[in-house]
């Protein structure tokens, strides 16, 4: 691009550029249509990645055994059969189970999402002291494999009477998500408008109203995130439910997909139907909330 100087009126000396010419500019304008179309392409394959186990479970749930032996599972079904998601339906008491899920899931993430807006309300805008070494705590505490704290989990449920029943499993999920919840919150709040926080103590608020009044709006968008990841995790979730729920009554759905397979036998067709009906409700309420979701992770932190 060339320069050149030019006198203005009142004597002084200004610098112009000039515009770059037509061909050129044409040529930046297919670089960037290149680099969107690629990655347009990128997001469409990991879609794909992402919908075809549920397309696989989709077509097979509808499929007879003898459909499933002649076609494989890649053939779509000759016909639509509903007999696999009835037998599913009526043996694992389907409805029972999803009750079970849903308050499993609802409970331990709104306890998440409480809890982890408190502390990281401390850590983020109270700035209490040691509050580096908390964090480093909470980092370390969500990385320990599940694994490892079975046992202690299984033995605490014995010890307070609470093994087989949902509330060690809500208990258990939702203190777990403090860890996860309470890092990424106050690393949110870290960045809060110091001017706001200065106002509303000027007008004599105090802590309480000023987390209620002032925090908590602007938090509300991260928070509705928060919740929607905890809520399919928990969703998600199998080892604890298997380990402390051992009666068929109180079981979640992930642990009911299990009646499928069998010690030496095992139905495909079946598994795809439990596998369907598993993963549907947590499919419909992301996009319940997709909106919400999507305007919280846009939005940030500050409005």
């Amino acid at each position: 691009m060339s320069e050149f100087v030019e006198v203005a009126q009142d004597g002084t000396f200004v610098v112009l550029k000039q515009p770059k010419p037509i061909k050129a500019r044409k040529s930046e304008l297919k670089k960037k249509n290149f680099g969107s179309w690629l990655i347009f392409f990128i997001l469409l394959i990991v879609v794909i990645g992402w919908l075809f186990p549920f397309y696989m479970a989709l077509i097979n749930s509808f499929k007879t055994e003898a459909d499933f032996t002649a076609g494989g599972p890649l053939s779509l079904p000759t016909s639509i059969n509903f007999s696999n998601i009835i037998k599913f339906w009526n043996d694992v008491n389907f409805p029972l189970k999803l009750a079970n899920s849903v308050v499993v899931s609802l409970v331990s993430a709104a306890i998440g999402v409480i809890l982890s807006a408190f502390t990281a309300f401390a850590l983020g805008i109270g700035r209490i002291r040691g509050r580096f070494w908390l964090l480093a705590v909470f980092m370390v505490a969500f990385t320990i494999p599940q694994e490892a704290l079975i046992y202690p989990f299984y033995n605490m449920a014995k010890l307070t009477g609470l093994y087989d029943n949902l509330s060690s499993v809500i208990i258990v999920i939702g203190i777990m998500n403090i860890a996860f919840g309470t890092y990424m919150l106050s690393s949110v709040l870290e960045e809060f408008p110091v001017e706001l926080l200065e106002a509303a103590r000027i007008d004599g608020a105090s802590t309480w109203r000023i987390f209620y009044s002032v925090v908590l709006p602007i938090l509300r968008p991260t928070l509705f995130v928060l919740a929607t990841f905890f809520f399919i995790y928990s969703w998600n979730e199998f080892l604890l439910p298997l380990v402390l729920l051992p009666s068929n009554d109180n079981q979640t759905v992930t642990v009911g997909l299990a009646i499928t397979t069998g010690q030496w036998t095992t139905d495909p067709t079946a598994r795809a139907a439990a596998a369907l009906l598993g993963s549907l409700p947590s499919i419909i309420f992301f996009f319940i909330f997709q909106r919400t979701l999507m305007r919280g992770v846009t939005m940030g932190s500050v409005k």
